[in-house]
């Protein structure tokens, strides 16, 4: 299960490493985009929500959001002994059968409803605020007894892990996210920064591009979101918005980059390891997934969250070619696919002992040894 499919950005790239973990296995989502997702998704038995109807894009989707935790526990689960979800948001909140087991792969609590609940209510007219903040509330006591339904935390990172317990009261292990290190080619560095995120609020893409214009540096954004519209207008005569772009457009941005900028707080940062594998630093803020993902000195440096001057004394002094490209592969190589796969793998299995036993393959569950041997690594 994942929240939506209708692009493929870190989360989903997560989810598609998990979904071949099971490749036999339904996929439950509540909006599916084939197009969107570049028909990763095509051969797999892929059921949605009743709000598929309303053929929402990765850009207007957000729209639903009210709608979406009802929707979720209207997916229709029951027959299944084993769930495993990836969620940053609703799907954790299904409603299993009775005696099954669930497994959420956790991104994080929903955003909106608990860390960026201000933030969220700027973003609309002032008239609907009030609206907004009424469903913000009933979302987070929602969330609250969805979680309460999940067997199974296992968080992307120790920041989620925080995150987990604080607002839920749950525990749970990190298993970091997949980065398909082999995508990616070591090449030569240019004259650019780059970016590659969602362009919304919390990545915090205006900071970085005040701190390149600060330090006079050429600066690429890879990505588009509701605050592309508004960046373009503030700083496109010093920065170069390229929008979405197909994957080996990416992976030819990174390998020419002098440095991939993240100044926002990342749950984990699967950019920042994706640069590393293109043998490239990183520039990011010292908070969050970077503390796990960026070694100061070796792969990249870190600056303090928020703090525009430093960013850009970072992007103006920091000497780039004195990091080693093959010191920063094999850095990135610590988050293989492979080592996902056998991570999550382990949790699952461990739960479903933990919970009940060897599953009976007969009833056409998962046995211990389907789990071990259908990671494909």
């Amino acid at each position: 299960m994942h929240d939506y499919l209708i692009g493929m950005r870190g989360a989903d790239r997560a989810f598609r490493a998990m979904a071949e973990c099971w490749p036999e296995a339904p996929i439950y989502t509540l909006l599916y985009d084939e197009s969107g997702t570049d028909g990763i998704f095509a051969g797999r038995e892929v059921h949605t929500s009743y709000l598929s109807g309303l053929h929402a894009h990765r850009d207007g989707f957000r729209r639903l959001l009210p709608l979406f935790p009802r929707a979720a526990e209207h997916l229709p689960v029951q027959g299944y002994d084993l769930i495993v979800s990836s969620s940053s948001a609703f799907v954790h909140g299904v409603r299993p059968g009775r005696g099954a087991v669930h497994v959420c792969y956790c991104h994080t609590p929903f955003r909106y409803a608990w860390i960026e609940q201000q933030r969220a209510l700027e973003e609309v007219h002032p008239l609907m605020r009030p609206a907004l903040r009424s469903a913000l509330k009933r979302m987070r006591s929602w969330d609250k007894d969805a979680s309460r339904r999940v067997t199974k935390y296992v968080a992307v990172s120790e920041l989620t892990r925080h995150r987990i317990r604080s607002i839920w009261r749950r525990d749970s292990t990190v298993v970091h996210p997949p980065v398909d290190v082999d995508r990616f080619d070591i090449g030569s560095a240019e004259d650019y920064l780059l970016m590659v995120t969602e362009l919304v609020a919390h990545k915090r893409v205006g900071l970085a591009l005040e701190a390149a214009r600060r330090a006079g540096v050429a600066i690429k954004v890879v990505g588009g979101g509701p605050e592309l519209a508004r960046l373009r207008a503030a700083f496109g005569t010093t920065a170069e918005f390229l929008g979405r772009v197909s994957d080996e457009e990416v992976e030819s941005l990174y390998a020419g980059a002098l440095a991939l900028v993240v100044p926002g707080v990342e749950e984990f940062g699967i950019a920042a390891v994706e640069a590393q594998a293109a043998g490239r630093p990183v520039i990011a803020a010292a908070a969050g997934g970077a503390l796990e993902t960026v070694v100061p000195g070796v792969t990249g440096v870190l600056v303090p969250p928020g703090d525009v001057g430093a960013l850009s004394r970072a992007m103006r002094d920091t000497p780039f070619d004195s990091f080693e490209p093959t010191t920063l592969r094999a850095h990135a190589r610590r988050f293989s696919v492979a080592a996902f796969k056998r991570a999550l793998a382990a949790e699952v299995e461990r739960t479903v002992a933990e919970a009940k036993g060897p599953l009976p393959a007969a009833q056409g569950l998962l046995s211990r040894s389907d789990l071990r041997e259908g990671v494909g690594v």
